[in-house]
């Protein structure tokens, strides 16, 4: 099973949303208000374009929520998008990639998707741009920026087993 993506989504004058859809098919979003405030949305199994519950948390409520979720979070600002048409997302190398064990340089991924690794995380580590020769390994979290398009692709290429 691969890693669940979140996609992110720019709302002018609003802030940015996050879509996330679990395993079990149930879609979810986060839209993160320029002001600090959250809104959590469910939305209904049998139409998953249908909210069926909004919750909005100001910001020392989503906070203490992402405390919870995750007590060793990183930086919940450590991805943004901007005005330029550019997403950037965290895309989980599984064990079972084609790309375990092998170099980012085989990925072919900026060459066919114009997106660009800008970092990998490994455990507690952050490597910033690494090298074509870099060796990827299951368990990496690669930071990728481009359109959204070019990190969709370049998210199927590195999930392929």
């Amino acid at each position: 099973m691969s890693a669940p993506r979140l996609r992110a989504t720019p709302l002018p004058g609003i802030g940015v949303q996050y879509d996330l859809v679990t395993r079990e098919h149930r879609h979810l979003s986060v839209v993160a208000h320029r002001d600090g405030a959250r809104t959590v949305n469910v939305y209904r199994s049998d139409d998953p374009d249908s909210c069926a519950h909004s919750l909005r948390l100001t910001g020392s409520e989503a906070g203490a929520l992402i405390d919870a979720l995750q007590p060793s979070h990183h930086s919940p600002n450590l991805l943004h998008t901007s005005g330029l048409g550019l997403v950037a997302e965290r895309i989980e190398i599984s064990a079972a990639s084609r790309y375990n064990g092998r170099v980012l340089g085989d990925t072919r991924m900026r060459t066919d998707t114009g997106a660009s690794v800008v970092a990998v995380l490994r455990r507690a580590e952050a490597i910033p741009s690494p090298a074509p020769d870099f060796r990827l390994v299951g368990g990496d979290t690669l930071i990728v920026i481009g359109t959204r398009e070019g990190v969709d692709a370049a998210a199927a290429i590195l999930g392929r087993e």
